[in-house]
């Protein structure tokens, strides 16, 4: 790898960080550092409904009591709602809005004209714009991305119309981590497995928004003793509850590094 390596860790601050977060984070860290790249921090926390601002604290704490360090400021994504709205005004040609937030989409509102869309948009409680993947991959080429020595061939069509932004909300997961890690400067992305199927959104909106592509490096997830994947919920397994049992960094990043 070479010396222009940028990764990056994007936890959102709904809760502490557990040792899938701090496994997530030691895949980039690693992965930059050994490359003299370059490691940044992005905290996503466009969700105001759910993110809180004691967790971002804790989680910058955990990470320097970790020696994770990163480079350059730390990107929230709260902070710049701008950049996603002008990308949003860009995809939107395929975007329909709909009151039904269950997936998978059905296809409601996807043939309506520009005036009923922005009519149903003014009335309705709640809405999501959806990103209308069939119009959208008539404008591109076959789509593809690098796994180590593998190419991956994007099937964006397998997720249905997958949703750009709420009415409350000014985007969603899949076109800010698109917007974000072009933003940054990201050229490999080191992410757990879960997230494999978005990739496959992701890259389709790299092409509608004449982005570049990263690297993908998909981790394996870290479970518990009956095989399920750590989650927030698992309140013993969060790095702060380690930290006051008396555990040490180096402790943790090595039960974090276990496969």
């Amino acid at each position: 790898m070479s010396t222009d390596v940028v990764t990056r860790f994007a936890p959102s601050p709904t809760g502490y960080l557990h040792l899938g977060h701090v496994r997530s984070a030691l895949e980039g860290w690693r992965a930059a550092r050994e490359a003299g790249g370059r490691f940044v921090l992005r905290i996503e926390d466009i969700d105001h409904t759910r993110c809180r601002p004691e967790y971002i604290g804790a989680i910058i704490e955990d990470l320097r009591w970790l020696g994770l360090d990163w480079d350059g400021p730390v990107r929230r994504q709260s902070e710049h709602s701008d950049d996603y709205r002008t990308a949003l005004e860009i995809a939107r040609a395929g975007g329909a809005p709909q009151d039904e937030m269950g997936t998978p989409y059905p296809g409601t509102c996807r043939h309506l004209g520009a005036a009923e869309r922005a009519a149903r948009r003014n009335s309705a409680a709640d809405y999501a714009l959806r990103l209308n993947v069939g119009a959208a991959l008539a404008q591109t080429a076959a789509l593809f991305w690098c796994e180590g020595d593998m190419r991956i061939e994007a099937d964006p069509a397998a997720l249905g119309d997958v949703v750009l932004a709420r009415k409350e909300i000014p985007t969603s997961y899949h076109l800010a981590v698109t917007v974000d890690d072009a933003l940054q400067g990201v050229t490999l992305v080191t992410r757990g497995t879960d997230l494999f199927a978005a990739t496959h959104i992701h890259r389709l909106l790299q092409a509608l928004l004449d982005l570049p592509t990263p690297r993908y490096r998909h981790h394996p997830l870290l479970t518990d003793a009956a095989g399920r994947r750590l989650a927030k919920r698992d309140r013993a397994l969060t790095i702060r509850a380690m930290r006051e049992a008396g555990r040490s960094p180096e402790e943790i990043l090595a039960a974090a590094s276990q496969v």
